[in-house]
């Protein structure tokens, strides 16, 4: 029953969502559903904790019970054009329809009404017509600077006026009229006001949130708003032009050739960095930045947004496209609004014709304007740019070069004694790829050459792409001239063919040996793709020693043994996933998978992975790899198994109607029908 329940209010929902006309339409439908359980016409609203802000719930808030990443308190209230009723429950009435002078005391916005008076406005919105009022909330008017409410209404007969009568456009708009980015003329000299109705279910007007809607009058509607609006006039370049605080901003978008851009029609969002955001930067980074046209544009074209956002309109984390082509994660936390997670946002919402503009004291450097060294020393290789920069290769990492850097992890450093020596500066040099490549261009079994001369193999599996011993960990990072690879741990050139490894690890005297024994050198030798799981001499000394000499006695029995642990296809432990099967030269499938960062394989552990070779690459194991037990439950056990269970439920049913029949012949009725015949 519960679940039908469940499965009922699942379809109401999606029923109604689907059958809304507009964003805020469908979030109302779901507050109503949310708050039906309360009476008729109570709407589900959720409270910010610690703030008056309030939101009709949508399916995702309702659950997280968060809005801007703060805990939120859930009330029920009655929904628009309602009213309770004294000892009846839910909101049962409607609102009385009056004009919208006394409309604006019945939806609590007492200051607007208390102004519409003193202005002489009350008449206009007493009498005949179809208008729409933008109306202040209470809070809105009090959040005003008290120099400029002063100057609003010190002058009744023109400022106050003029104000309100640009929250007024001279026709009746529903929420369902109020289409994102559209403008109507207000009646204050047909200035526009500016729509934007969000698919989160927010509406703002001229960036202010309205937040109770369609509160019907005799003479048209009102719409309670969040803030006090006023007269938009210029672009967004003109607002950058005539800001001391963004000097620096309007010479950069004059230098990148984007005036024409912010003068011209659009619809754009601009994070504009005022003037201590660019002092911020290192002076030679800005130098470099401000004196090359390319990375300069995009750095600007990283600050603007495709679409129009008000503040308002964010009340989670989300990515938004920039011009320059990336995203920027857009979100909030609590009354801050935050980019990429930090809240650097220091003004907001100031509106243009053509966008809006949000004050940020931060630059956000895209990494399309980056030198090698700076990509790496913001992001998680910076244990990497320290050894670079120590072996020299500074030039590489600064300059204009098309390159690829292979970066490994700051983890991939775990030995904290390494020193840089005439070797590692070699292996790092190894590190830089003398062209520039995109991951999705590389393909298995291609060669890339090194700075130091080595060519690289690449290696294409499954769920990763890895060159030598070295997966990659990340996305790409391309900055101005080269591009840079994360991977997770310091390359590992391959040194000669498996054979060879083997001889020049101590460890391994006893397994090169059995090798010879076994006749196997020429095949560890040859060219192929092996994946060896080679037995230490730790391995060798752990067998019982009757075992072990009779094992060395016998060439044919040691081949096979050796066969088993070596794979047919190459395989590093950064491409092992749970269940990866390896298929040997001799015996059924080795299974692979990892634990803890370890990688096992039958069950036993390698205690080191990735000894490159030519022809392959070494795992060293402790143990000798046995073949796993066979399965408990096999395909043919489990079907004989339930056919079984089947035959017992068939006997037992059997038993059950023997009884039942036992029964019927000594009841009443039966000895009746016996008598009778």
């Amino acid at each position: 029953m519960k679940r039908l329940t469940l499965c009922a209010l699942a379809i109401t929902l999606i029923a109604t969502v689907f059958a809304a006309k507009t964003p805020y339409e469908a979030v109302l439908q779901h507050s109503r559903i949310r708050g039906r359980s309360h009476g008729p016409n109570v709407c589900a609203m959720q409270k910010i904790q610690g703030t008056d802000k309030k939101y009709f719930t949508n399916c995702k808030q309702w659950y997280h019970r968060k809005i801007c990443g703060k805990p939120t308190v859930v009330s029920y209230e009655c929904c628009p054009g309602y009213e309770k009723v004294i000892g009846e429950k839910g909101c049962p009435a409607a609102l009385p329809l009056v004009n919208i002078f006394r409309t604006l005391g019945v939806v609590g916005a007492t200051t607007t009404k208390m102004y519409s008076e003193r202005a002489k406005l009350q008449e206009e919105i007493e009498g005949p017509g179809s208008f729409t009022f933008f109306a202040p909330s209470n809070e809105a008017w009090a959040a005003l600077p008290m120099e400029i409410l002063d100057a609003l209404v010190s002058n009744v007969n023109i400022e106050l006026l003029n104000a309100l009568h640009y929250h007024m456009i001279n026709k009746r708009l529903t929420s369902e009229d109020l289409k994102h980015g559209a403008s109507f003329p207000s009646m204050y000299q047909d200035f526009d006001v500016h729509i934007h109705h969000y698919s989160n279910g927010v509406v703002t007007v001229n960036c202010a949130r309205l937040v109770k809607t369609d509160q019907h009058a005799t003479n048209g509607i009102v719409h309670v708003v969040d803030r006090v609006i006023t007269a938009i006039t210029n672009n967004v370049n003109s607002l950058i032009d005539t800001d001391d605080d963004l000097d620096t901003l309007r010479t950069a978008v004059a230098a990148a050739g984007l005036t024409s851009l912010l003068e011209n029609e659009g619809s754009y969002t601009i994070f504009a960095p005022t003037n201590e955001a660019f002092e911020k930067i290192p002076p030679e980074t800005l130098t470099r930045i401000l004196g090359d046209p390319v990375a300069l544009k995009d750095l600007l074209n990283y600050h603007i947004l495709k679409n129009l956002h008000c503040s308002e309109s964010i009340v989670a984390g989300t990515p938004l496209e920039t011009l320059q082509g990336t995203v920027l994660e857009v979100g909030c936390s609590g009354e801050e609004m935050t980019i990429n997670g930090k809240a650097i946002v220091t003004q907001r919402d100031k509106l243009g014709t053509n966008g809006v503009i949000h004050y940020v004291n931060e630059l956000l450097i895209p990494d399309s304007a980056k030198t090698l060294l700076e990509l790496a020393e913001g992001s998680v290789v910076t244990t990497a740019s320290k050894f670079f920069k120590d072996a020299g290769l500074t030039d590489h990492l600064i300059g204009s070069e098309s390159v690829t850097l292979l970066a490994p992890l700051n983890d991939a450093f775990k030995d904290k004694s390494l020193a840089m020596t005439p070797d590692l500066k070699r292996l790092l040099r190894n590190h830089i790829l003398k062209e520039k490549f995109s991951s999705k261009s590389l393909y298995h079994g291609q060669e890339l050459e090194t700075l130091g001369g080595l060519k690289l193999r690449v290696f294409v599996f499954r769920n990763t792409l890895c060159i030598e011993n070295a997966c990659i960990a990340a996305h790409d990072k391309n900055g101005r001239y080269a591009n840079m690879f994360i991977i997770d741990q310091i390359l590992a050139p391959p040194m000669g063919t498996v054979m060879d490894v083997l001889k020049a690890d101590d460890r391994f005297s006893t397994l090169v040996g059995a090798i010879q024994k076994a006749g196997l050198s020429e095949l560890l030798n040859k060219k192929g793709t092996y994946t060896f799981f080679a037995p230490t001499n730790a391995a060798f000394s752990a067998m019982p020693r009757a075992d072990l000499n009779k094992l060395m006695r016998d060439p044919k029995e040691l081949a096979n043994l050796l066969r088993y642990h070596i794979g047919e296809e190459f395989l590093v432990s950064g491409a092992v996933t749970s269940h990866t099967r390896v298929t040997p030269l001799t015996g059924e499938k080795l299974e692979l998978g990892t634990r803890n960062s370890t990688v096992y394989v039958n069950r036993v552990p390698v205690v080191e992975t990735d000894l490159m070779a030519t022809n392959g690459v070494v795992h060293a194991v402790d143990v000798i790899i046995k073949p796993l037990p066979p399965k408990v439950m096999s395909d043919q056990a489990e079907d004989s198994t339930i056919r079984r269970t089947s035959a017992v439920r068939a006997g037992t049913q059997g038993m059950k109607n023997d009884d039942l029949f036992q029964k019927v012949l000594r009841s009443h009725s039966s000895r009746t029908m016996s008598r009778v015949q």
